[in-house]
């Protein structure tokens, strides 16, 4: 399963094997003491550069891979929509290309269109990650909830992982789902009728479970996954109203019950709080929300380092390891 991770993007999960995916988790397993450390920097990554090409906002995905970026000591630079070119009408990719005349290592792109990574990863030699394109994928939002749920359950495999809320417009939904039954989990999804994605229904034979009731989606669940509402990309009224929608799918202390007893909440954030989830819940012993935001440091280290670290080919956890003693010793 420890397979060397050999390409030059990382545009989505659908195209990753599952040694691919277990090998990011180890990379990321890594460096995640490195932010627990007095000097929060390794020099792996000394003398890359790293672009991050946001043109939708962010908090937690821009500033992980900018931070991530610093603590492997290579060079971040940030570009957002709103200070770049594409004010001026220029195509994504001219600005692509204007980028790459300048040798980046990486491209990191959050776009609101679906597939403008892999246009990137096209015409640019740089390795390019997605950090989110449309309702499409958000690999490493998968990645980092992944490795939450190994560290607390010491596994994915058998696994039963409910996944609650706006499914049709969520990427982080494809992502999930992609990922968890590629490593062996059953995921149940439930949410409003006019909110699921009819695809993932002849899913059923690889792990997925489309359920019309919140209660039935979580019943024996080992994680439960609560999706925001996601308001800047709906164009129709899908449900009534939120009110509505927090009495009918919105996770509450008495819908968690039903979960097994050692059941964990995720969200990927940000929380509409008593909408799709309660405080109470948010903030409860259950909730892995803020180990989430550790991991995904982690993880955007991991993808970094195997993207721009040793021409496109990765040294193994051994050269991860190997590096950290190094850098403790310098």
């Amino acid at each position: 399963m420890n397979e060397t991770f050999k390409r030059k993007d990382l545009l989505g999960i659908r195209e990753l094997s599952a040694g691919e995916i277990t090998h990011i988790l180890d990379t990321a397993e890594s460096f995640r003491d490195i932010s627990r450390r007095e000097i929060k920097k390794v020099p792996a990554l000394r003398g890359r550069t790293v672009i991050n090409l946001f043109f939708e906002p962010s908090t937690r995905t821009r500033t992980s891979f900018e931070i991530a970026a610093k603590r492997l000591s290579a060079d971040a630079i940030n570009v957002s929509a709103s200070t770049s070119s594409v004010t001026k009408g220029e195509t994504l990719l001219d600005t692509a290309r204007n980028l790459e005349a300048m040798s980046p290592d990486c491209i990191v792109i959050r776009h609101s269109s679906a597939g403008a990574p892999h246009q990137l990863a096209r015409v640019c030699r740089a390795g390019i990650i997605n950090a989110g394109d449309g309702a499409h994928e958000h690999p490493t939002q998968a990645l980092l909830d992944a490795l939450t749920i190994r560290e607390r359950k010491g596994r994915i495999s058998g696994l039963k992982v409910a996944i609650i809320g706006d499914i049709l417009h969520s990427r982080v939904a494809r992502s999930n789902i992609h990922l968890l039954t590629k490593l062996g989990a059953t995921v149940s999804l439930a949410g409003p009728g006019t909110l699921m994605r009819n695809e993932f229904s002849e899913l059923v034979e690889e792990g997925v479970i489309v359920e019309r009731r919140i209660e039935d989606a979580i019943d024996e669940a080992d994680v439960v996954m609560i999706l925001r509402i996601q308001r800047e990309r709906q164009d129709a009224a899908f449900f009534p109203s939120m009110r509505e929608y927090a009495v009918h799918y919105g996770l509450n202390l008495k819908r968690l019950e039903r979960a097994a007893s050692e059941a964990i909440v995720m969200h990927p954030g940000p929380m509409n709080r008593g909408i799709e989830i309660a405080s109470d819940v948010a903030d409860g012993t259950r909730s892995l929300i803020l180990d989430q935001v550790s991991n995904g440091l982690a993880v955007r280290m991991a993808v970094l380092y195997l993207l721009a670290g040793g021409s496109h080919t990765a040294e193994g956890n051994e050269g991860v390891q190997r590096k950290t003693e190094e850098s403790r010793t310098n």
